[in-house]
């Protein structure tokens, strides 16, 4: 009989439901929580666990549960909620959030991957921040165009240059972190090669997307988000749209 896990992740608790047994508990979001989120849930011998996308609430239990040698899955949360509107479940609890999750693994199914590398995290963590700081860039530069107080001005100028500051350091950063990569520093290179590709898209998508070198292109335009959904009915056939994937891969390329 297949054991599936379901956890729901917020910033201080995890809330864990197994399937079929319907056992239900929870551990604090910290070291000592996750020590005993993986000695319980070994004993269970699981077929697969899932958390949701938490906007990095996830990534102890995630490290710490794939470490242990148990089969983790990071789902979408937006997926996990039409499954359970499908469901008829409108109340949201974290208990019923948890369960919810456990019963979407156990009908999707989804693929097991295994855990990025360390570098490859820390890689991901600099992109984003990268994308961060240009993000706060474009949104300075737009309030300059608009205030026309002079100390206001100022302060923008400030701000900008310590921001672009910032943007050249973590450049900095991302180029030594590729070059201690021989297979970053190829991948990089032929990746730049396409028209339209620069570093940053680059290294967004070595980042994101590790299992590149892996897939062909059909399969990676669909993990990107980049493969048109086709909608049509018996002989209506209405207008296709991208969506879904890897959103941050989606986002650069797009």
């Amino acid at each position: 009989m297949e054991i599936v896990v379901g956890i729901d992740v917020s910033k201080d608790r995890l809330d864990v439901h197994v399937l079929p047994s319907g056992e239900a508990f929870s551990v604090g979001n910290d070291h000592a929580g996750m020590e005993d989120l993986a000695r319980r849930l070994a004993a269970f011998s699981p077929t697969a666990i899932g958390l949701e996308a938490t906007g990095g609430y996830e990534q102890l239990a995630v490290a710490t549960l794939a470490s242990a040698g148990l089969s983790v899955v990071v789902v979408n949360p937006a997926q996990v909620r039409a499954f359970a509107n499908a469901l008829g479940k409108r109340a949201k609890t974290d208990p019923i959030d948890a369960a919810v999750i456990a019963a979407f693994i156990a009908a999707t199914k989804p693929e097991l991957r295994p855990l990025r590398d360390a570098e490859t995290r820390t890689l991901a963590d600099l992109v984003t921040r990268r994308r961060q700081i240009v993000q706060m860039i474009v949104a300075e530069e737009n309030r300059a165009r608009t205030v026309n107080a002079r100390q206001a001005q100022k302060s923008i100028k400030r701000l900008l240059a310590a921001l672009r500051r910032e943007l050249e350091s973590l450049d900095a950063d991302l180029d030594d972190h590729i070059r201690k990569s021989p297979l970053w520093r190829v991948r990089e290179k032929l990746l730049s090669s396409v028209p339209g590709i620069g570093p940053t898209v680059a290294r967004t998508m070595i980042a994101e997307m590790p299992e590149l070198g892996s897939l062909d292109r059909r399969q990676i335009a669909a993990l990107a988000g980049l493969a048109p959904w086709t909608r049509q009915s018996g002989t209506w056939r209405g207008k296709s749209f991208i969506g879904g994937g890897r959103s941050r891969v989606r986002a650069v390329l797009f």
